[in-house]
């Protein structure tokens, strides 16, 4: 299943939480449906002594967030939905932006 997001692109999300804020996706999970975003959904989890964390302690992490809760920031920074169409000049499929019709890197 293809998805709208990939690694490295720009979100923002527009439901939860986190609602309104924006962030590079960090990892994307496509087998559960979804992404992990830079500096959003943030949990805290208690985490025992080991041998990385002597000390031990409450860390604050971030959670996947469902891909249908993100929506892709296109390059001039506007919030859009994502086509798949086939280029004509490389013969292959690429995403572009449904709102500015130009092709996203």
């Amino acid at each position: 299943m293809k998805l709208h997001v990939k690694k490295g692109d720009t979100v923002k999300v527009i439901a939860g939480n986190s609602k309104g804020n924006t962030g590079k996706v960090l990892l994307v999970y496509p087998d559960k449906n979804r992404a992990i975003v830079e500096g959003l959904n943030k949990v805290k989890k208690h985490q025992k002594p080991q041998a990385k964390n002597t000390q031990g302690g409450i860390i604050e992490k971030e959670s996947p967030i469902h891909i249908s809760n993100l929506m892709l920031i296109d390059t001039k920074g506007n919030v859009t939905r994502i086509g798949r169409k086939v280029d004509i000049k490389t013969k292959k499929l690429v995403r572009y932006s449904k709102k500015s019709g130009e092709v996203i890197k």
